[in-house]
């Protein structure tokens, strides 16, 4: 697709125009091109909470999507020369997501794509990597509401005449807030307690390992407690 850097340019300085700046006094628009044709714009919108303050490049992803969306193909952002202006760390993220490596950025030495801005970016690839063979564990929908309560008890057992692994999440009656005590659910039996001890860390921070003669171990989060001072190691 041909890019109307120009075009793209007066875009950006046009909204830049309408920008809300009282405090910085730093006007900044920017302009994309969308892969079906149309251009999308935005300006930066500051607030007396400062940290809370909407970058230019936060208006045109949202009029993107408000606008039917697709795939930003270029983008100029300006300042309130109407010179080009880089996009700061945060927005280049945003641009990653909505256009990905190869969405081109002015520059003022000429057009550069997102993958030389973002070098090494993180995205949905990551978020994907994790579901493959070795899932996150999940917690039960019914349960989701007593995540981070209770204790995660890992301990040996037999299955089929060898030593298995299995766990199980417990509520005791002192647990701050109403609802269900006893056991709330109970894992299913795995060969190495490594992996039982993630699932019982998916649910709680408080997870403890009871071994074959009973001894028992520190497998949660932070420092071990005093009543449990041994950590496990596996």
């Amino acid at each position: 697709m041909e890019i109307d850097w120009g075009r793209l340019r007066a875009a950006a300085t046009e909204v830049m125009r309408h920008a809300y700046v009282p405090y910085s006094k730093f006007p900044v628009g920017a302009a994309a091109l969308v892969d079906d044709g149309r251009i999308v714009v935005g300006c930066n919108v500051e607030n007396a909470s400062y940290g809370v303050v909407l970058c230019a490049e936060c208006g045109v992803v949202s009029s993107l999507h408000s606008t039917g969306g697709g795939r930003i193909v270029a983008l100029s952002c300006v300042d309130a020369t109407g010179e080009p202006l880089m996009p700061c760390g945060r927005c280049r993220q945003l641009l990653w997501e909505q256009g990905g490596p190869e969405c081109l950025i002015e520059a003022k030495g000429g057009p550069m794509r997102m993958a030389e801005l973002l070098p090494h970016a993180f995205d949905v690839a990551d978020l994907e990597a994790v579901t493959g063979e070795d899932p996150v564990p999940v917690v039960p929908e019914r349960l989701a509401a007593w995540r981070g309560r209770g204790t995660v008890f890992v301990h040996p057992d037999l299955a089929a005449g060898r030593q298995v692994w299995t766990a199980y999440w417990e509520r005791s009656a002192g647990d701050a807030g109403d609802g269900e005590t006893g056991v709330l659910e109970e894992g299913p039996s795995w060969d190495d307690p490594a992996e039982a001890i993630t699932w019982g860390l998916a649910r709680v921070p408080r997870v403890v390992v009871v071994d074959a003669a009973g001894t028992i171990f520190w497998a949660g989060e932070g420092e071990p407690p005093l009543e449990i001072p041994m950590r496990w190691t596996g």
